[in-house]
């Protein structure tokens, strides 16, 4: 032999051996001879070996240490090595279990896997082979750990986290939802930002649901709805007499809030004069409803939001600096849906279930085809478009799947009107039959994205018979 090759093998061998080092064996057999005679061609080969004599002893070993092999004889007394596999599955253990056996047969192998050993090997046999079943072992155990970790992985990516009647994937959305979850504990001042229709409300809501308020009152005012003369009193009330139609006491919205959360949004939007009144309101917890004599104590906590760069109108002189410190306690900004395009798969999802649901239809699955028309869109409106997006798509789909020409044209599925004779030339029915399912087949694709099984049942056809018909039609 080549010195050099010589010197190759020598180093493959140490290795191997090094690969091996941390792998222990547990050999359950009760002759001597086996057990010694496997111990020296383990060891060689760098794994660290154990011996029990029987199948109970081999399980007591097994329930009490880590091996990553068991190398298990069948015939063996106090407890043979079937009754060691069925014993074995209740215990919390990652061993690959080999059975070994003089008197092998293929039904005892078969019962051997159906009990959970992974390989079946008959006596006697070489050190090479009870090496390679341990190689074949070791490397479907490596698969096994590699696909676990992707699973994880993937359930990583498609893990769908919700805060209240809110659902994302984005990790934007989960900083969200986290920091929304943290205040919630405490009566801290909140005010949410963002676009409109990216879901302030429901944040608001959601902080609302976690807290310990969350048994009172949740009353939500949009401060730009509601004419600026009658602004005060349905924020504070009024009392019997404070003007010209107050025959009778109100309660302000505070009060009605009164243990739980108010929810002022479009917070920008409130007059100058309700400006100041508001900061009284929430530096003294307490306020004087029209025409009172005396102020009320009040216990409501205040979430305040708004479309508007509130800090460019402090600027600008079109909103009180102190007000606005006073409400910015906590910032909880939401990002605008084309800053997050993860989220749109799963919100799209999420809205056709929750529509189909409502409108007493199927629970709809999204065409590829939709979904990528979906993706690219900029969403000025952000998710409020994206829901009634989805509710015109579940109203208009036909089928369980909805399809491209469900969306609104200005996602560019706007189809030019077309007569039949543009498509057919002549009389022949069964040329323009060949036509149409040609056609139609060529969309349910495209629609699927390519899916056979879902093309199949768009067409409302068998899948093997669509197999033929993409083969006839040259569609592959």
């Amino acid at each position: 032999m080549d010195p050099r090759d010589a010197t190759q093998e020598i180093q493959e061998r140490q290795l191997t051996v090094r690969e091996q080092e941390d792998k222990r064996v547990l050999i359950i057999d009760d002759e001597q001879n086996m057990q010694h005679m496997l111990s020296a061609i383990l060891s060689r080969s760098g794994y660290r070996v154990e011996a029990a004599g029987n199948g109970q002893d081999g399980l007591d070993l097994l329930g009490n240490k880590d091996f990553d092999f068991v190398l298990c004889d069948i015939r063996m007394p106090v407890m043979d090595g079937m009754a060691f596999l069925q014993k074995a599955s209740s215990l919390e253990h990652n061993a690959t279990i080999i059975m070994m056996s003089a008197y092998g047969t293929v039904d005892s192998a078969i019962e051997a896997m159906k009990l959970g050993a992974y390989d079946y090997i008959s006596k006697p046999f070489k050190a090479e082979e009870i090496l390679l079943v341990l190689k074949k072992a070791e490397e479907r155990e490596s698969l096994r750990r590699e696909n676990a970790a992707l699973r994880r992985q993937l359930a990583d990516i498609e893990r769908v986290s919700g805060f209240g009647r809110m659902v994302a994937r984005s990790k934007k959305m989960q900083q969200v939802f986290q920091l929304a979850a943290k205040v919630a504990q405490h009566t801290t001042t909140v005010l949410v930002t963002g676009e409109s229709g990216t879901g302030k409300e429901l944040v608001a809501r959601g902080i609302h649901d976690l807290s310990p308020r969350a048994n009172n009152p949740f009353v939500a005012i949009n401060c730009g709805g509601i004419p600026e003369n009658l602004l005060e009193s349905e924020l504070f009330g009024y009392v019997r007499g404070a003007f010209t139609g107050a025959d009778m006491n109100k309660k302000g919205l505070f009060e009605e809030a009164s243990g739980g959360t108010i929810f002022l949004d479009e917070i920008g939007e409130l007059p100058l004069p309700m400006q100041v009144k508001l900061l009284r309101v929430l530096q003294e917890q307490e306020v004087r409803p029209i025409g009172a004599a005396r102020s009320r104590r009040i216990d409501v906590r205040v979430i305040a939001a708004t479309a508007r760069d509130l800090a460019s109108d402090v600027k600008k002189g079109n909103f009180r600096e102190d007000l606005y410190y006073r409400l910015n306690v906590v910032n909880i900004h939401i990002p605008p849906l084309r800053e997050r395009s993860e989220d749109i798969a799963v919100l799209s999802r999420h809205f056709a279930k929750k529509l189909a649901g409502r409108l007493g239809m199927e629970v709809l699955d999204i065409a590829p085809a939709a979904l990528q028309l979906l993706m690219q869109h900029p969403w000025p409106g952000n998710v409020r478009e994206l829901e009634n997006v989805m509710e015109r798509a579940v109203i208009l789909a036909e089928k369980k799947v909805i399809l491209p020409e469900n969306l609104p044209s200005e996602f560019g599925t706007k189809r030019q009107a077309r007569r039949l004779d543009d498509f057919f030339a002549g009389f022949s029915i069964k040329k323009a039959q060949r036509i149409m399912e040609k056609s139609l087949i060529r969309r349910a694709l495209e629609a699927t994205g390519g899916n056979k099984s879902k093309a199949a049942e768009l067409l409302e056809i068998s899948y093997p018979s669509l197999l033929g018909k993409i083969k006839e039609y040259g569609l592959g």
